[in-house]
């Protein structure tokens, strides 16, 4: 059942609350109950993620004023849902996007509800700069934005450039996109990537049950894991 499914049939049962379920809210037309209490059990992570991204992805592409046709196709690529559901998920960043206003509180409820998750909150930031980079750059706003929103989540400067160099040309640094150091050794390098690659695999996003947003964004991202790598190997000569 997809998200959208999932709050059609059982809509006052999910915990979002905040403003991530009054967005949902306003979109589907009815308002979700506070989580507590309700007999459905913890709110489903794919839930949490994918009214998140869509709300951070709404807000970031109004960062720089003006929500461009590239921005909106690249969400619908990243976002990717049923055809019937469609419409709702359309509503949900159209109310979103009418301003970049308060979208810290919108990333400070992503940390909360995926804090023991690091790695999801990763996936959102990395389908941010997808959409950010849509347009063939990522602008000063936009760039500002979203290293606010790596910072509500936790995420130190170190991180935030890994992140980033995946995505941007920084440095031209394949190091700086495997968070690794030129210091290290062929050996420890390529136990960093290994370690690196397990991380981020696709497989883990579908064995967690996660959306097919959230598989596509892993794709992307072991891809380019594996080109920074690929590169390093080169020049080092590593077999």
């Amino acid at each position: 059942m997809s998200v959208w499914g999932k709050l059609g049939g059982f809509g006052v049962g999910f915990l979002i609350g905040g403003p991530i379920g009054a967005l949902i809210g306003a979109a589907l037309g009815h308002v979700l109950v506070d989580r507590e209490g309700a007999p459905f059990g913890p709110t489903p992570r794919d839930l949490v993620f994918t009214t998140g991204l869509i709300a951070l992805s709404a807000k970031m592409a109004k960062a720089d004023g003006v929500v461009m046709r590239s921005e909106r196709e690249a969400f619908r690529r990243i976002v990717v849902v049923e055809e019937a559901d469609r419409a709702r998920v359309e509503a949900l960043f159209d109310l979103a996007s009418r301003t970049a206003d308060g979208y810290e509180a919108y990333a400070r409820q992503l940390h909360e509800l995926l804090a023991d998750e690091p790695a999801l909150l990763e996936d959102v930031l990395d389908g941010l700069f997808l959409i950010a980079a849509a347009d063939g750059a990522v602008h000063e706003r936009e760039f500002a934005f979203l290293g606010e929103v790596a910072r509500i989540f936790g995420f130190d400067a170190a991180r935030f450039e890994r992140v980033a160099a995946r995505h941007v040309a920084l440095k031209d640094d394949p190091y700086a996109v495997l968070g690794a150091s030129r210091e290290m050794d062929d050996a420890a390098l390529k136990s960093h990537w290994r370690r690196l690659v397990a991380e981020v695999h696709p497989d883990r996003a579908v064995a967690r049950g996660l959306p097919p947003e959230a598989i596509a964004i892993a794709t992307r991202r072991l891809a380019a894991v594996n080109a920074a790598w690929d590169r390093i190997a080169r020049e080092r000569g590593i077999g």
